[in-house]
């Protein structure tokens, strides 16, 4: 096989539908994609690892998706490394079910050379622990670390906000395919580190993508900081994920009587290192990057109007310059039915207009609430916002434009 034609095994395989477990027992099988692709046929029915349906597509062979996510990556800008690549990190070829491509959008560091330090956390965080995730990435970042953050609402964008404040380098880890990730903070990270995914462009989005994400944001990591979390949440199985791993876990001390710090403070009692400054995290490597990292005397995160939550896209533009709109105007909206505003919708969008409180709300949320599927929650929340029902903003978060008086 030509170079391109390997390249286009990868994305095959990268774009199959198959299950992590199934995509590790091929690669575990024939070492790698262009040899799996070039198996006999049969090959695949009488393996281990992979059920009768995922056998049966993997059979078919079918390169038809290729050239057009070839051609995504192209005019989205994306890198393609595969696992064959120098530069596919190292720390992720040993974690269960490596990533086989990730796409890159941003210049990507060479991660084994530095340390990298994942920043987790809730999405509902106190002003405590945004104001701690933001400083304690700004004080790492400008230490010399790589910050791995899921840029999600909360702690996560804040972390991010505070390694780019530091002029440091951060790491965006997506749960989405690239074009499904929207906002200021996405495209600054693109613009001044990188983004990436292990998701080929056009892929349907799945609830589980989320939890997958976290055995790659952990696996490129050596430690995991923990700055606020509920003793129920999706940082405490990010952190259990990492422990798997073997990485070092760090948290930060909260309110005793804090529901948001309760899982925080449970990780300290399970044994994290109690954390009050970035340099209690570099200490514990500095050691194993000589040179790399040197104590910076910063300590506060300054204020970048450039980095805070604005509307993007078309919803950024001056209130004139908006398509004249009655639905957009609460002034006007006031007097229109409330019967007549709720006819418009489909019974989707009706759940997901009832799903969303009368603040910001996060996608998850809402699909959580709603009980519908991913792909559809988006693809109506697309429509919703083009009707002026709901509005969107960085972080993946939504606001909603009707009342539910």
């Amino acid at each position: 096989m030509t170079a391109v034609a390997a390249l286009e095994t990868w994305l095959w395989l990268s774009s199959a539908e198959l299950s992590l477990r199934a995509k590790a027992a091929l690669l575990e099988r024939f070492g790698d994609a262009e040899t799996a692709f070039s198996s006999p046929d049969g090959a695949f029915r009488e393996m281990t690892g992979l059920t009768r349906q995922e056998a049966e597509t993997l059979e078919k062979r079918d390169l038809s998706r290729v050239r057009d996510i070839a051609a995504a990556c192209a005019q989205q800008e994306l890198r393609i490394v595969t696992m064959q690549d120098a530069a596919y990190p190292a720390r992720l070829r040993y974690i269960f079910a490596p990533p086989v491509v990730l796409y890159v959008r941003g210049e990507l560091p060479p991660l084994d050379s530095f340390p990298a330090i994942a920043v987790v956390g809730t999405r509902r965080a106190s002003v405590y622990g945004r104001k701690m995730a933001r400083d304690l990435s700004y004080q790492m970042a400008a230490s010399g670390a790589v910050i791995l953050s899921g840029l999600t609402a909360g702690i996560d964008a804040e972390a991010a906000r505070g390694a780019l404040a530091a002029g440091g380098r951060c790491i965006g880890v997506l749960g989405t395919p690239h074009e499904a990730e929207r906002g200021q903070l996405a495209e600054t990270v693109a613009a001044r580190g990188a983004l990436i995914s292990e998701y080929a462009p056009g892929t349907r989005l799945q609830r589980s993508f989320f939890r997958e994400r976290n055995r790659i944001t952990a696996g490129l990591s050596l430690g995991v900081l923990a700055v606020e979390a509920p003793e129920k949440s999706g940082t405490r199985l990010f952190v259990e994920e990492a422990a798997a791993q073997g990485k070092e876990i760090f948290a930060v001390p909260g309110n005793a009587d804090a529901e948001g710090s309760a899982g925080t403070l449970a990780m300290l009692k399970d044994g994290a290192k109690l954390v009050t400054c970035g340099w209690d995290v570099l200490s514990e490597f500095e050691a194993l990057y000589p040179g790399a990292l040197k104590r910076s005397s910063a300590l506060h995160a300054p204020e970048e109007p450039a980095l805070k939550p604005v509307p993007v896209g078309e919803h950024s533009a001056p209130a004139e310059k908006k398509p004249k709109a009655a639905l957009d105007k609460p002034g006007v909206r006031d007097y229109i039915d409330l019967k007549q505003q709720l006819s418009e919708l489909s019974e989707d969008q009706l759940r997901i207009i009832a799903a969303m409180d009368a603040g910001p709300v996060h996608v998850d949320d809402i699909v959580e609430r709603s009980q519908l599927p991913v792909a559809k929650v988006l693809a109506q929340l697309t429509m919703l916002e083009l009707k002026g029902y709901v509005g969107r903003l960085p972080g993946r978060l939504f606001e909603r434009k009707i009342s539910k008086k």
